[in-house]
């Protein structure tokens, strides 16, 4: 799944570039120019993001300032850029929150080693805290045992594909699924335009799921965009 990334930056070029490069390395790059366009990207990105990047020195407002935004929300990555030599930003920026800190001119290679090692331990910390169980529509997905049940207790009978289909359905409920995507974290490669086969396996899964395939209401088509898994979903640990 590609990761998105949200940067504010007043200088264009800096941006500019540092969209080109993280995008060749498969992330997905939000801009913002300034404190405002930040705040109001990070207030309807906020579920979305992965990581985000924050120039100390902005027009009208500074970094410290929106560090303090994010981490009153939300537990998202934070690096900091500064082109103070003083560690007096380096400590401050850590003191409120930031993840890492990175001085300005930097190697661009650099800045993505630390993103790399972030995101690292952020799915690490993630797995200790995921849940165990995926509830809807009276069926349970269980990660542990690998399972699905329904509303009878009765076993659903899933392939490692359609576990790893249902399973990545289940983590992004409501969300427009691109078929290239689907098919990287199921098969590891993209859906080539003639490959029907993430197709079949999405029919197999309505099948299984008891989703009428006619007018599924489950797992919906999206013309010309992909899936969309509809159901409510609740996550537990137990």
């Amino acid at each position: 799944m590609t990761r998105k990334i949200l940067i504010v930056d007043d200088d264009q070029k800096t941006r500019v570039l540092l969209k080109t490069y993280l995008e060749k390395n498969q992330y997905e790059v939000i801009l913002s120019h300034n404190g405002e366009s930040f705040v109001a990207e990070f207030n309807s990105q906020m579920n979305q993001l992965s990581l985000v990047i924050l120039d100390v020195m902005l027009p009208d407002t500074d970094g410290f300032a929106l560090c303090k935004v994010v981490r009153q929300k939300s537990n998202i990555p934070i690096i900091m850029l500064t082109a103070s030599s003083d560690d007096t930003d380096r400590i401050v920026g850590l003191e409120l929150g930031a993840d890492d800190y990175i001085a300005k001119p930097y190697n661009p290679r650099e800045l993505l080693a630390r993103i790399k090692a972030i995101l690292r331990r952020t799915a690490i910390a993630d797995v200790a805290s995921a849940p165990r169980y995926y509830r809807f529509l009276g069926f349970t997905l269980d990660l542990i045992e690998r399972k699905v049940t329904d509303n009878t207790g009765e076993l659903v009978a899933l392939t490692g594909l359609d576990y790893q289909l249902l399973k990545y359905f289940v983590e992004h409920p409501g969300d427009v699924l691109d078929r290239n995507v689907l098919s990287e974290e199921t098969r590891g490669r993209d859906a080539g335009p003639l490959d029907r086969s993430l197709d079949v396996q999405i029919s197999r899964l309505r099948l299984l799921l008891k989703d009428d395939s006619k007018q599924p209401t489950l797992i919906k088509t999206v013309r010309g965009a992909g899936y969309v898994f509809s159901a409510d979903v609740s996550a537990a640990s137990a």
